[in-house]
């Protein structure tokens, strides 16, 4: 009968009577390894204490420098080796001159194997041995005079069983093993058969491809993008909504995912095994947000499926929700810093120092409107600015002078990201210096920003002479979750700016060493063809001579 037309009850039962049987013949194999490997650990024993025992005889400490010594160590030897069950006892002189061997017309002989010269060197052990007649396993014990010193060596080995013989040994328990495993397995595949029969409403294929059809249908339906491959990275879903987001015509399903999409990523969720959430990607002209899943059943990847949404309005979403954490940021360091002003303005009137207090009023707000009006004119984008405005008021109050290059400056951003990114980035690295700061015993604590750009490469300079890093660290610092802090919620941010320097085609570098503080400069190509880094090394070279 042919596979496709038996019933799914008896296709299940064959199913899983294959898996007890294929369990069966790997737990089998693996028994026997494990009896093979007591064995070999017994004989090896049992051989040591042979050599042992023939090493310590004092007939054989006496006979065995002696010309005639083997009339007397052959006797000895085979009573032994007898009594022991072993396969050969071999005395050996400092000549290695054989005076005992199982064959009589070996005795007199010189024993070649390369085995035995640390046995010279009064080492006792056990090795393995491969001749003509199987493997042995032998034990090399030094015999030493009553003056302690060595005047020869026991070599006592046995052959190791062969697996034919290890399974006649333990035929009859194998047998009855079999029997009742494979019966226990007919008995138990058929019950698992018909209770997944049950927990699939009796339904057959064709039935269950009915209800698939249906189930396309309603993936049709979505307003985000579906794309699911199989094992072979085959489509078997692509709806509507995924065809007008990549701009794709036609029916697609059946066809290899890499020549319909060669960049959507899809099939390395089959090799990670693991799923991916909230990815941007570039695949062809669009930016996309994924989530990337596998398809498992039964602990088995079958397949992938991916959701793809268009990045616009999630974009739109972490803009205004970044913007807003950016200014509530803001204010409170704002507040903070103003209350100290007034603190400060307060004291000084009270003190009568009325000139001293208007003169600080005057040169706070000099400051302050200075500050703001440069991060206006020389940074288009208003959450850059404002971020740039928030770190540095956060590192007065944390107690850390945060310079900003005045030369810094962003015309435009790179083709590949927008301010969202570059916020991202830049907040991430500063917010990295001021943890590194925070564990620094300095008395000056300083942080050097600078962010330049030309027509072909847009540079991003931080450096901190905080605590440093190690070499280890330095390693893992892009592993997501990686983290030296002992807090919760760590170990991301490096992480984000790898991922954005990635998608952008650009270069992250790092230098720093334990206590000399670190420096990360990233560099990002203007256009996907543009690629450097020559700004922030300039930016390092102006800082070096001030």
């Amino acid at each position: 009968m042919h596979l496709d037309k038996l019933r799914i009850h008896w296709k299940i039962t064959l199913l899983s009577f294959g898996l007890v049987l294929f369990s069966l013949v790997i737990g089998g194999i693996i028994l026997l390894g494990s009896v093979a490997r007591l064995r070999e650990d017994e004989i090896g024993q049992r051989v040591m204490i042979t050599a042992r025992t023939m090493a310590g005889l004092p007939e054989v400490q006496q006979s065995i420098a002696s010309p005639d010594g083997w009339k007397q160590i052959a006797p000895i030897a085979d009573h032994i080796r007898i009594t022991n069950d072993v396969t050969y006892i071999v005395v050996l002189d400092m000549n290695r001159k054989r005076l005992s061997h199982p064959i009589s017309s070996r005795i007199g002989g010189t024993f070649e194997d390369a085995d035995a010269d640390a046995a010279f060197a009064e080492h006792t052990y056990l090795s393995r041995a491969s001749g003509e007649a199987g493997t042995a396993v032998r034990a090399y014990v030094p015999v030493m005079d009553k003056e302690h010193r060595q005047v020869g060596v026991v070599v006592a080995g046995r052959l190791l069983p062969s697996l034919g013989e290890m399974i006649k040994e333990q035929r009859q328990f194998i047998i009855v093993t079999m029997l009742l495993s494979l019966s226990f397995g007919i008995w138990g595949s058929w019950q698992l058969a018909r209770h997944i029969k049950r927990q699939m409403f009796n339904l057959e294929p064709q039935e269950i491809a009915r209800m698939f059809r249906e189930r396309s249908a309603a993936y049709e339906a979505m307003h985000e993008g579906v794309v699911a491959i199989d094992t072979r990275e085959i489509i078997t879903i692509f709806n509507d909504r995924a065809k007008q987001l990549f701009g794709i015509s036609g029916d697609v399903v059946g066809l290899p995912i890499r020549s319909v999409l060669p960049d959507t990523r899809l099939p390395e969720i089959l090799e990670l095994g693991k799923p991916i959430y909230n990815q941007e990607l570039r695949v062809g002209n669009a930016r996309i947000w994924s989530n990337r899943i596998p398809i498992v059943d039964r602990q088995q990847t079958i397949g992938a499926i991916a959701i793809f949404q268009d990045r616009t309005e999630v974009t739109r979403m972490a803009e205004e929700l970044t913007g807003v954490r950016a200014f509530v940021d803001a204010l409170r360091v704002q507040n903070h810093e103003y209350m100290n002003k007034l603190h400060t303005i307060a004291g000084l009137i009270q003190l009568d120092k009325k000139e001293q207090a208007l003169q600080y009023v005057f040169e706070a707000s000099e400051y302050q409107e200075e500050l703001s009006g440069f991060l206006q004119e020389r940074f288009g984008s208003d959450s850059i600015a404002g971020l740039l405005l928030s770190k540095i008021r956060r590192g007065r109050e944390l107690g850390i002078e945060v310079e900003l290059d005045r030369r810094s400056g962003i015309e435009r951003f790179p083709s590949a990201l927008d301010h969202h990114d570059l916020v991202i980035v830049i907040g991430n690295l500063i917010e990295n210096a001021f943890d590194a700061l925070a564990a620094a015993e300095r008395e000056r604590k300083e942080v050097y920003i600078s962010i330049e750009q030309d027509d072909e490469v847009l540079s991003i300079l931080v450096e901190d002479n905080g605590t440093g890093m190690t070499e280890e660290t330095k390693a893992r610092m892009l592993e997501q979750g990686y983290t030296t802090k002992q807090s919760a919620n760590r170990g991301v941010g490096l992480h984000l700016v790898s991922r954005i320097v990635h998608k952008a085609g650009g270069e992250l570098s790092c230098q720093s060493s334990p206590g000399a503080g670190a420096s990360f400069i990233v560099s990002f190509p203007m256009d996907e063809t543009t690629e450097g880094s020559r700004g922030g090394d300039e930016a390092r070279q102006r800082r070096n001579t001030k």
